[in-house]
């Protein structure tokens, strides 16, 4: 019998999304939502692993249907994500797809763009009201976590987690 397919970047134990972090093997569910807290894109990893690691693999598994013919849209208009986001490799790769940003810039970045002076660059512009819908992606895991499933998360293989979240995506774009 075949092997199923393994999901990208499961970390870990073999693939399977399991990693070691302070509570023993662990995986972690990484996602983007849209305004209305419904989940864009899902990617499960081990625990260990940081988020930043796989800002790109989750921006770019976005699919949004057009309404009618065409091509799905896989680009935001725009992103507010917190400073966990704020370094280089992430910043270059938004500004390479084009998505505006609004990611806070942590205090040694600053400290190194006014040490090199005129060199350093302008500041990336911040804007506090964008910047406070920043949370729906903690209010769209909250809403995940209505499902038992994936709250609980016995699953221990990486991709029966991923089918149970997705799951649990559907009921909400469905419900919305």
């Amino acid at each position: 019998m075949a092997e199923p397919p393994r999901p990208p970047g499961g970390g870990g134990a073999g693939g399977e999304g399991l990693g070691r972090s302070r509570g023993g093997l662990t995986s972690k569910l990484h996602l983007s939502a849209d305004g209305r807290c419904r989940p864009l894109s899902l990617l499960v990893t081990g625990g260990q692993r940081a988020d930043c690691t796989h800002f790109n693999a989750v921006l770019e598994r976005i699919r949004v249907p057009r309404i009618g013919p065409g091509s799905p849209r896989t680009k935001p208009d725009s992103l507010a994500a917190d400073m966990a986001y704020s370094n280089g490799p992430c910043r270059e790769y938004l500004r390479r797809r084009g998505i505006r940003h609004i990611i806070p810039e942590t205090t040694d970045s600053q400290t190194a763009r006014l040490r090199t002076a005129s060199r350093g660059g302008r500041p990336p512009c911040f804007d506090e009201d964008r910047y406070k819908k920043r949370n729906t992606v903690e209010r769209a895991i909250n809403r995940l976590k209505q499902s038992r499933a994936v709250a609980t998360r016995y699953d221990k293989r990486g991709y029966v987690l991923l089918g149970t979240a997705t799951v649990a995506a559907l009921v909400i774009w469905l419900r919305a």
